[in-house]
């Protein structure tokens, strides 16, 4: 089937290339944040190719184009590129071209020019972009460029949506004090300030919630930091009264958004830390352009400190956690109570479970909203990684199978993120054997001890030990961090088989979500949100372990019980035990009775 919407734009942007003399335009997902989840005006790649996920990167030629993504979206990217005349490329899979290498062979003439939007990569994308093309025959870059403002007609807005404070009994810690451990930490890496992009980390640092961006509450702005100034860059529509108060007492500065450029120009302290994977090309190059005033300042290329920082939860907002889990974890019971006997009624589909997880969770005091678009992914959907339905897709729950529910929820004092696997009815023994293979995973993982400052690449093959035993294996990451009523998915750490060097520390919250996907048949994943904590020290040094936030039981139905090993069993009954203890005094009669059944031991 032709898609003509996604053919007409491809015509517009070409006419725009012609005359502007590009050979080439690259769109990625990012805006000049560089934010997984981005606002609707910079949701650029989105709206030239047609494919919605979160990740990925549109590149057009004169007479091709093709689109980049991982695993999690092979399937739903083929389906969405059908008849838009975009080629799928496969990340990580043998025989993909790199951007670059495609280019260099689309583009045979050495006088070749690509564009790109200089706000919207960062300086280490552009940077690679740039080399790569000069090694591959010649090619130039241009940045300053974005053909989008021409052809994209009704093209959203910047969200100019209120933004409010954050209450200091959720967050634990002052925006003054968390300013002055930033410029500690500066100063002990060799600059007196810094550009700061990441819109999760302006919210964390200053203690400031909004709604710009779809189930994150963050908003649009830049801070820059000196030794004694900070200054937030933002339209003033946002402010109310109360904000404006509040940022004057905490010794914030505010400016207009759209003069962050006027304010690195101006910009007086010598050293400046700029994150060559955070801040925009076209930042950067103000500070090191010979045209700035800034020119010739030091800039220190160096990965912010604050995620870092904002990963290690303080006893506030770790109680916060445990608070919004428990509700959470109510929400969950009393969908789960609800889901078979509704299946086996019929008229449910995976969109009217999904509005239904909603209106429970939302019935929940704190609640502000879901963190991700749900994942309710029936049968052969739950082998696509990051499924979405829409009315299209809709797919009818049927009492039998497998329904994999990937969901969470924002609460005042913090974010929720789970996915259970849940037999609608009789399942065959090939889903029983994936099922329990994927839950060993999960189990081993929850019992890891491992030292202070591990890195995550270090203990992701115990989730994955059980299933490459059996030549099986997924390509998702394992687990990543979770913000304390910010982005689901926060770093700098992650647990994944790709080398990721940032350690792990007593205080973080990460997931732990093993899945095997048989495409066209059923999908499994198992999901906790965990906390990691101290476990002991020795003359070897300090160790952690890992416990888990998330209270909602497994249906232990599927399960193999042969092939669990007597320590994971102990895990799976231990963790039961206390879902219900904690559970149980927050629910009505029948829902204890289904819960007690539902955690009892095996």
């Amino acid at each position: 089937m032709i898609n003509d919407t996604v053919l007409s734009r491809l015509a517009s942007l070409r006419e725009v290339m012609r005359r502007e003399k590009l050979d080439a335009f690259v769109f990625p997902s990012t805006d000049p944040h560089h934010s997984e989840y981005t606002p609707d005006r910079w949701k650029g790649r989105e709206w030239i190719s047609g494919f919605d996920g979160s990740a990925g990167t549109a590149v057009v030629t004169m007479d091709s184009a093709a689109l980049w993504t991982d695993s999690r979206y092979f399937l739903a990217a083929e389906k969405q590129l059908e008849g838009t005349s975009f080629q799928l490329m496969r990340l990580k899979v043998k025989g993909t071209p790199t951007i670059a290498r495609w280019l260099a062979d689309k583009l045979k003439d050495t006088n070749a020019q690509v564009g790109v939007d200089g706000m919207c990569n960062n300086v280490s994308s552009v940077e690679n972009l740039i080399h790569e093309l000069r090694r591959q025959g010649g090619i130039t870059v241009r940045t300053n460029f974005d053909p989008l403002n021409e052809i994209w007609k009704d093209r959203p807005a910047i969200p100019d949506h209120k933004i409010e404070v954050y209450p200091m009994k959720y967050a634990g810690e002052t925006a003054l004090s968390k300013m002055r451990r930033v410029r500690a930490t500066l100063c002990d890496m060799g600059a007196d300030g810094m550009l700061v992009s990441a819109l999760d980390d302006i919210a964390w640092l200053l203690n400031l919630r909004g709604t710009d961006v779809h189930c994150n509450p963050v908003f649009v702005a830049y801070l820059l930091l000196s030794t004694d100034k900070a200054t937030l860059f933002i339209d003033k529509a946002k402010l109310t009264p109360q904000v404006e108060e509040y940022l004057k007492a905490q010794d914030v500065g505010m400016e207009s958004y759209d003069k962050v450029g006027e304010g690195l120009r101006e910009y007086f302290e010598y050293n400046i830390l700029l994150d060559p994977e955070e801040t925009s090309y076209t930042l950067y190059n103000i500070i090191a352009s010979a045209d700035s005033k800034a020119y010739a300042k030091s800039i220190v290329r160096h990965a912010s400190p604050i995620p870092a920082m904002k990963a290690v939860k303080n006893d506030v907002e770790i109680a916060g956690y445990h608070n919004a889990m428990l509700r959470d974890g109510v929400a969950m019971v009393k969908f789960l109570k609800w889901l078979k006997p509704a299946v086996a009624e019929g008229g449910q589909t995976e969109m009217s479970v999904d509005r239904k997880l909603t209106a429970l969770r939302a019935e929940q005091s704190l609640f502000r909203g879901i963190s991700f678009d749900t994942i309710a992914g029936y049968d052969a959907h739950g082998a696509i990684v990051h499924y979405e339905a829409t009315p299209e897709t809709d797919a009818a729950l049927e009492p039998e199978g497998l329904l994999l529910l990937d969901s969470g929820a924002q609460y005042e004092d913090g974010t929720t993120d789970i996915t259970r696997t849940i037999p609608l009815g009789p399942v065959t023994e090939e889903m029983r054997r994936v099922y329990t293979l994927v839950l060993k995973g999960h189990i081993q993982l929850e019992l890891a001890k491992f030292p202070d400052g591990a890195a995550g690449t270090q203990i992701d093959a115990l989730a994955r030990e059980a299933m490459w035993r059996e030549g099986m294996n997924f390509l998702h990451g394992t687990g990543h961090g979770v913000g304390s009523y910010l982005n689901v998915h926060e770093g700098p750490h992650q647990i994944r088989m790709e080398y990721m060097p940032a350690p792990l520390r007593a205080g973080m919250t990460v997931t732990d979500e093993p899945g095997l996907y048989l495409e066209g048949k059923f999908g499994v994943r198992h999901e906790n949100t965990l906390l990691i904590r101290p476990y002991m020290q020795t003359e070897f040094g300090d160790f952690l372990q890992m416990e888990p936030l998330t209270l909602c039981p497994f249906d232990v139905e599927p399960i193999i019980k042969d092939m669990l090993l007597p320590e994971e069993r102990d895990w799976l009954n231990r963790y039961h035990r206390h879902v219900y203890d904690v559970l149980a005094p927050h629910l009505d009669g029948e829902e204890r009775s289904w819960l007690e059944n539902a955690t009892k031991e095996i």
